[in-house]
């Protein structure tokens, strides 16, 4: 019984097919479906609109009910441009550029894996020093530089697992770097300081 009446409710709150359909562009639409709209806005005060900031888009005046419109032409004069002061040349020899990145969740891993192997053919230790990345070759020196520390170390083994980081810190690094927590460090490929 109650799926009957459900049916008779869905045909008829549906009572043809639903849906919309994109106009065919091989297809002219009948004018019969077009109407005429007239607009009466009565406005208190002034009225105001904003204008625009390029001179040329700006409208002529105001329209009223035997206003005809037409389509803009387009124009023939170049667009206003800046002035054209040369850019300050750059200094010769010297290229500013700040290696380091800042990534805002690293984490250190290996309380329960300690003894265990590491990807790089390393023994996981309480006091080894590297870093664990996706696919980074074995040995890439990564620095990270964290509470006024700054300590290169090798990829050395694959992780992390945990979507969104990039790298999961040994716990002999982690404590070198006082960063035995996850949260942000910041990191450079290669050493040097």
């Amino acid at each position: 019984m109650s799926l009957a009446l459900i049916a008779l409710l869905a045909w008829v709150a549906v009572p043809g097919p639903a849906g919309s359909r994109a106009q065919s562009p091989f297809r002219t639409a009948s004018a019969d479906i077009f109407a005429t709209v007239e607009i009466d806005a009565s406005v208190r005060g002034p009225a105001m609109t904003i204008q625009p900031l390029d001179p040329g888009a700006r409208s002529a005046g105001n329209l009223d009910q035997g206003s005809t419109m037409f389509e803009p032409a387009l124009r023939q004069e170049p667009p206003q441009a800046r002035s054209s002061a040369a850019p300050p040349a750059p200094d010769r020899g010297s290229v500013s550029k700040n290696p380091w990145r800042r990534d805002p969740e690293i984490s250190w891993y290996g309380p329960g894996l300690i003894g265990n192997g590491t990807a790089c053919g390393q023994t996981l230790t309480r006091t080894l020093v590297g870093v664990a990345h996706r696919s980074l070759p074995c040995g890439t020196l990564i620095t990270f530089r964290s509470h006024g520390h700054t300590i290169t170390a090798p990829v050395v083994d694959r992780g992390p697992y945990v979507s969104g980081r990039i790298f999961d810190l040994t716990y002999g690094l982690c404590k070198k770097l006082e960063h035995c927590y996850t949260g942000p460090i910041e990191w450079r490929y290669g050493s040097g300081g």
